[in-house]
């Protein structure tokens, strides 16, 4: 697959033969107004209504299972 057909589909080949989602939004809970922002691959880390700089990742709601030694 050629760099111009990869960049046409939102996803990006890295050398493990993987498959990386560009377009993905990642949401975020700003520290100071608690605010939700959504950032991309490449965004400013900074929240878009205070202007704050300290933000937290929001848990999952996926289940997540440890196995326990």
């Amino acid at each position: 697959m050629s760099q111009q057909q990869s960049a046409n589909t939102g996803f990006q080949i890295t050398n493990q033969n993987t498959f990386e989602d560009t377009n993905r939004s990642v949401k975020y809970l700003c520290g100071d107004c608690d605010a939700e922002v959504s950032l991309k691959r490449g965004d400013p880390i900074r929240c878009k209504e205070c202007g704050y700089r300290v933000l937290y990742k929001q848990r999952t709601n996926r289940m997540i299972q440890f196995e326990a030694r």
